[in-house]
């Protein structure tokens, strides 16, 4: 489905990637896993366009999309949720929710509040609040739920767990595997090494802009770099 071809990407004279090449195939979760600074926002960025290549390439499906604007991508069916509460708070969590239509609001969007208020039931029962008086795993739902709305085929998740409680944790886990059993490809960058390594069936792991390691993830998690870098010993 999704493939990165040895990309690099640059910050004015730094080094952000370094020929970062990745598969993402059809059905499956992958994570990218990698301490602070090692680049694995920047590759989602790259990946919805808005962080350009200095070399390399990325292609969906086959067709290469290298260099396309960040509308086109999304309507292609990539769909990044970002780090952090990108919400709207002095909007209701319908409204928020409705941005996510931008692109195909001609087509219809109650099928669409129908399916997310399905995957979260406590936004269906929020939707006329403000969005900014939810409590941080409800945000965290919220940002989920708007990227649903544009119809995903691959979601790109950036650090879905930051900040909130392990009991949240495993709530917003299960719902990303229910979002992924029905149909979506999802790639995965977590700094909880072990919630992303149970979530995912392959994963790589950056190290200064550059991939250290790969693999199916039950090898992975008996890896000895990994066990010391990640998951504790």
């Amino acid at each position: 489905m999704l493939e990165l071809d040895a990309i690099s990407a640059s910050y004015g004279a730094i080094r952000a990637l370094d020929r970062v090449s990745l598969t993402v195939p059809s059905g499956e979760v992958v994570c990218l896993l990698g301490a602070n600074g090692a680049g694995k926002t920047t590759t989602l960025n790259c990946i919805s366009g808005a962080v350009p290549l200095t070399s390399g390439r990325i292609r969906l499906d086959g067709e290469d999309i290298t260099g396309q604007s960040i509308d086109r991508i999304v309507a292609r069916g990539i769909v990044q949720v970002p780090e952090g509460r990108e919400i709207f708070p002095e909007m209701t969590v319908a409204d928020n929710l409705t941005l996510g239509t931008w692109l195909h609001r001609r087509k219809g969007s109650a099928d669409l509040f129908e399916r997310v208020y399905d995957y979260f039931p406590r936004l269906k029962e929020r939707a006329q609040q403000h969005a900014g008086t939810l409590s941080g795993g409800e945000q965290q739902m919220l940002m989920i739920g708007r990227a649903l709305m544009a119809r995903p085929k691959l979601l790109l998740l950036d650090e879905p767990s930051l900040g909130l409680s392990p009991i949240l944790i495993e709530q917003v886990f299960a719902i990303i595997s229910r979002i992924h059993r029905d149909g979506v490809s999802i790639l995965l960058v977590e700094q909880n090494a072990r919630v992303a390594l149970a979530a995912s069936r392959y994963g790589y792991v950056l190290e200064n802009g550059e991939i250290r390691l790969h693999g199916v993830t039950s090898e992975l998690v008996d890896n000895p770099e990994i066990r010391a870098a990640y998951l504790g010993g």
